[in-house]
């Protein structure tokens, strides 16, 4: 028998289906699979290239978490968690098992949502295209072969791009759903090809079962260096995550999603999503040379239908353009996806309008409220509908894929940076000299020194000034920097436009703390920004 089938079938998610069922395929098979159903094409050097139609992003308004019981009291609802019936989603349920039956192929992976055996979730993944079924198995952790044979479940995901929702009988808001529940411990995801969803479903249900044992999961990606001093990244999608830890002088935990125990930091994942579009060979040489190895799943690339060569900068198809691709793709990689407890902690901001300097060394307060707050920019393609950077407020730096309340995860934070006596830095990786549209984006060869002189330890020894609207210290000058940038008012033209746009920064800082003052010390409270009279 084929150890790569599990003793314990569909039948154990209650599923009954006709279909030829493909279980656990490798990479190779896959693609072949894939190809030959006309789901993509390989490129010139190697990588699947697909297209996934409209849905070029996540479709976050369409994301529900069923309420009942166990959840009306333990998910924060609200603008990110939007709450469907029990009842829409047993129609919803029994419409997905119904479209299940007649299907002629369907492709299953068996994995694990975590890199550390003891705060993993075991995870069944069950897709009708082939190249979803690459793009998860990619992605999340692979299991050793000998315990496929008796995998069993904790949560299923079905993903089923061709059903159509009915908002009138599912509750849904279009034809487009995603549906998790908790208690069921079932995904139901349908009416996109956007793979993205399958990868943050797990996430999701990681970031609700991981608080309560104390282990904070967490949106940020982490590398160590040399000595073993982890650096841990947060940051919404293109504030430079991926990019900014693929450090070919320090070994890559992860690029996107970890969880932060008493031992460890661990990945969630076994791959990484990076943003292709005008990927630079010169500025990230490392992701640029996934894009030419067979194994990457590359989505919405422009590619030459004779040469089959790539445009990385061609956004006809999505400005959101990605690719999948091993962890092991980026040399010198953490062989078990963990490393030692940080002794940094860099909050990554693409601050859209020009306001922040591109580092800044917080207290541990200020770090609790940066934290909450979120600010960044949402960067074009990451959803549907945003197509140039807006700035935005996204707690703990991934409000859309937290069931818990922010205060949850803000105290699993401040305890561990107490405990660790961890630094932390605030990085914008926005815009210089002007808002966006007026100014520029940040070197990145400015940021890469900025931390390199931030992790190694040397940036502590710097002279630092206090911002005066943000009260966080700022360097005045740093080695192989140009100095003018380190002053952010200093680079707009207009010194009287800096103060207003900065005054008006600091109130939407103030407004949308607004929410979480009541869940915090005074101490964090104390931390906000405050318009002071410029020295």
């Amino acid at each position: 028998m084929n150890e790569r089938i599990p003793t314990l079938g569909l039948e154990a998610q209650g599923i009954e289906t006709r279909a030829d069922l493909h279980w656990n395929l490798t990479t190779a098979r896959l693609v072949e699979i894939a190809v030959a159903r006309g789901e993509g094409k390989l490129s010139a050097d190697g990588p699947l290239v697909v297209e996934t139609g409209p849905h070029t992003g996540r479709s976050a308004q369409d994301k529900f978490i069923v309420k009942n019981a166990e959840t009306e009291g333990s998910v924060w609802w609200g603008k990110s968690n939007k709450a469907m019936s029990p009842d829409d989603f047993a129609a919803l349920k029994a419409d997905f098992f119904a479209a299940l039956v007649d299907k002629e192929d369907l492709y299953v992976q068996d994995l694990y949502g975590g890199s550390q055996p003891e705060n993993r979730v075991r995870v069944r993944v069950v897709t009708e295209f082939a190249w979803h079924n690459l793009f998860i198995r990619t992605m999340l952790v692979r299991p050793e072969e000998p315990d496929l044979r008796d995998f069993a479940a904790d949560y299923t995901i079905i993903d089923l791009p061709s059903f159509r929702a009915d908002p009138a009988r599912h509750g849904s808001r279009t034809e487009t759903v995603i549906a998790v529940n908790f208690t069921e411990k079932l995904i139901l995801i349908g009416g996109t090809r956007y793979a993205g969803e399958m990868k943050k479903s797990v996430f999701g249900i990681l970031n609700y079962l991981l608080p309560p044992t104390g282990v904070m999961p967490m949106h940020c990606s982490a590398n160590m260096g040399p000595d073993g001093d982890t650096a841990i990244f947060f940051g919404l999608s293109g504030t430079g995550k991926t990019t900014l830890s693929a450090d070919p002088a320090r070994t890559l935990i992860g690029d996107d999603e970890h969880g932060w125990s008493d031992t460890a930091i661990f990945n969630l994942e076994g791959g990484c999503y990076a943003k292709m579009i005008r990927l630079s060979a010169d500025a990230e040489p490392e992701i640029f040379a996934t894009t030419k190895r067979f194994g990457t799943v590359l989505e919405n690339v422009v590619m030459d239908p004779v040469t089959r060569q790539l445009d990385l900068d061609d956004a006809r198809l999505a400005e959101n353009s990605r690719g999948a691709y091993p962890l092991d793709f980026i040399p010198n990689t953490s062989i078990e996806n963990m490393g030692p407890v940080p002794r940094n902690i860099v909050m990554l901001t693409a601050d859209a309008y020009g306001i922040l300097p591109p580092i800044a060394k917080l207290t541990p307060d200020q770090a609790m409220y940066h934290f909450l707050s979120g600010y960044t920019a949402r960067v074009a393609g990451t959803e549907i509908g945003v197509t140039e950077p807006d700035a935005t407020f996204s707690t703990c730096f991934g409000a859309p894929f937290m069931p818990r309340h922010p205060s949850v995860y803000g105290n699993l934070l401040k305890a561990r940076i107490a405990k660790g006596g961890v630094d932390c830095w605030l990085v914008n990786t926005g815009w210089t000299g002007g808002k966006y549209g007026v100014g520029s984006r940040m070197p990145i060869k400015a940021t890469r020194a900025l931390l390199n002189a931030a992790l190694d330890g040397s940036l502590n020894d710097a002279e630092f000034r206090t911002d005066p609207y943000f009260g966080f210290a700022v360097p005045v000058s740093v080695p192989g920097v140009d100095t003018a940038i380190l002053d952010p008012r200093g680079t707009w033209s207009d010194k009287g436009a800096y103060d207003a746009a900065a005054a008006r920064l600091v109130d939407q800082f103030v407004e949308n703390f607004a929410q979480f003052a009541e869940h915090v010390d005074e101490g964090v409270r104390r931390a906000a920004p405050r318009v002071m009279q410029h020295a």
